[in-house]
C-alpha cells in the first residue's frame, strides 16, 4: 500500500493546512465606503496602538476615529501612537492619510489601493511596499506596482499616503530551519516540502529508480494520487529551434 501524497493531505484539510484564524486580530480594511460622507467630510482619528499580528508581515494600527467606529489599517512607514489620521477624499495629504486616490498628486508614494472603490485596499500591503501615482486621466488613476508593472484604477479608490511599514523584514537571514518552521505555522502552508522525484516508488509516481526523472503529463481528469507533475500541460519539451547546450 502507498502512501498519501502531500496534495491528498492538503485536500483532507488536516490541522497543517488549517488557517490559523484565531490568531488573527482583526481584518486590515478601510471604513465601509459611504460616498457622499467620504467625498464632503474629513475625519480625524487617532493612532491607538501598533500591534503584531501572528502570520502578518508588516504591524497593524489601531485607529479610533472622531465618530467613535475603530479601524485595523496597514500603518505607513514613520506612523506613531498619538499621531492623527484624516480620512475623506479632502484630507490633506500628509504621512497616513486616507485618501481618493484621484486627489493624490502624481509623484506620490502611496499604499494599502483599493482597485474599485469600497473593496477596503487589494494593492501594496506587505511591508515595505509602495505604489506611486503616475497620472490622472478621465476618472481613472495610473499607478506603478512594487512589480514595476503599470496599473490603472478607479480614481475615487482610496489609498493611504506612505510606505507599508516593515520594510527590510526580508532583508534578515532565518539561519535555520526552526525558525522557517516557524514562520510557516503562523502563515498556514506546509514545511519543509519534499520533491516527489526525491522520494520513494511507494510514496510519489515520480519516486524511486536507479537515477532521478521527471513524468509524463497527467490528464485533467487523473485520480489525486496520479494527478502530479505536468497537469494538462499545452506542450512538453524543449522549444524548437533551441539548442541543447548553452553558447557561449
Amino acid at each position: 500500500m502507498g502512501k498519501r501524497l502531500l496534495v491528498q493531505r492538503r485536500g483532507r484539510g488536516g490541522s497543517v493546512f488549517r488557517n490559523p484564524g484565531w490568531k488573527r486580530i482583526a481584518p486590515a480594511r478601510y471604513p465601509p465606503y459611504n460616498p457622499e460622507t467620504f467625498k464632503e467630510k474629513v475625519l480625524v482619528g487617532i493612532v491607538k496602538d501598533i500591534v503584531h499580528e501572528p502570520g502578518r508581515g508588516a504591524p497593524l494600527a489601531i485607529v479610533r476615529f472622531e465618530d467613535g467606529t475603530t479601524m485595523y489599517m496597514v500603518p505607513p512607514e514613520g506612523l506613531a501612537v498619538g499621531q492623527k489620521i484624516y480620512y475623506g477624499a479632502k484630507a490633506p495629504i500628509v504621512l497616513g492619510s486616507i485618501t481618493a486616490i484621484g486627489n493624490v498628486p502624481e509623484g506620490t508614494i502611496v499604499s494599502n489601493i483599493e482597485l474599485r472603490p469600497g473593496d477596503g485596499g487589494k494593492l501594496a500591503r506587505s511591508s515595505g511596499a509602495y505604489a506611486l501615482v503616475l497620472a490622472h486621466s478621465n476618472g481613472k488613476t495610473l499607478i506603478q506596482l512594487p512589480s514595476k508593472k503599470v496599473k490603472e484604477v478607479d480614481s475615487e479608490a482610496r489609498a493611504t499616503i506612505g510606505m507599508v511599514a516593515g520594510g527590510g523584514r526580508t532583508e534578515k537571514p532565518l539561519l535555520k530551519a526552526g525558525k522557517n518552521w516557524h514562520k510557516s505555522r503562523a502563515k498556514s502552508y506546509k514545511y519543509p516540502t519534499v520533491r516527489g522525484k526525491a522520494m520513494s516508488a511507494y510514496a510519489h509516481p515520480a519516486g524511486g529508480g536507479s537515477h532521478q526523472k521527471g513524468l509524463t503529463p497527467a490528464p485533467r481528469n487523473a485520480p489525486p494520487g496520479r494527478k502530479v507533475g505536468h497537469i494538462a500541460p499545452r506542450r512538453t519539451g524543449r522549444k524548437k529551434g533551441t539548442s541543447r547546450t548553452p553558447t557561449q
